[in-house]
């Protein structure tokens, strides 16, 4: 089962605002209209594991953006709202164990969301590829993708890319 990232950070490597806003992201400028690639990163993969406050990020937004099965892991967090219930199931529980009861279920492919999310797999060993696209910013605070773990993972550059001149789209490998 593979296990990616695809997120998008600041140069000094935030995913949000403290407060969780994203709006530096969402408003960049995109005169082609482009989706950077996310369609076809979604065309290969199987579902989508996402902590709660992604979850919520995500429902805030005017359309629902997957057209893949919704993983919510939280603790907290006991239905998810009536409009999304057949897109969204709540897991919670050991992430090993998640991801095996996913596997089972014939997703083998699975997009990891979320900064809590992404750091518990992480720090699992759980994370088989990452592409992260840097984005020409400098927030000084926020939501950091990689919070001060105490491992070691060593990635592997296998490819990078500009997009639109601006953005820098980098995908590794755990080796």
């Amino acid at each position: 089962m593979a296990k990616i990232i695809y997120i998008a950070t600041s140069l000094d490597g935030f995913i949000a605002r403290k407060d969780g806003n994203i709006d530096w992201l969402t408003d960049l400028p995109n005169p082609d209209n482009s989706d950077y690639g996310f369609s076809s990163f979604i065309d290969g993969i199987d579902g989508i594991i996402m902590g709660r406050n992604t979850f919520e990020t995500v429902v805030s937004f005017n359309q629902w953006p997957y057209t893949k099965p919704v993983f919510v892991l939280s603790n907290k967090l006991k239905t998810v709202p009536e409009a999304y219930r057949e897109k969204a199931t709540i897991v919670m529980g050991d992430i090993g164990d998640i991801v095996e009861s996913l596997r089972m279920e014939g997703i083998e492919r699975i997009y990891v969301d979320g900064g809590k999310t992404i750091q518990s797999f992480l720090k699992r060993n759980l994370i088989d590829e990452l592409i992260i696209t840097r984005v020409p910013i400098l927030l000084g605070s926020g939501i950091p993708l990689f919070a001060e773990m105490d491992f070691e993972t060593k990635l592997k550059l296998v490819d990078s890319e500009i997009l639109s001149g601006n953005l820098v789209k980098s995908t590794y490998i755990r080796i």
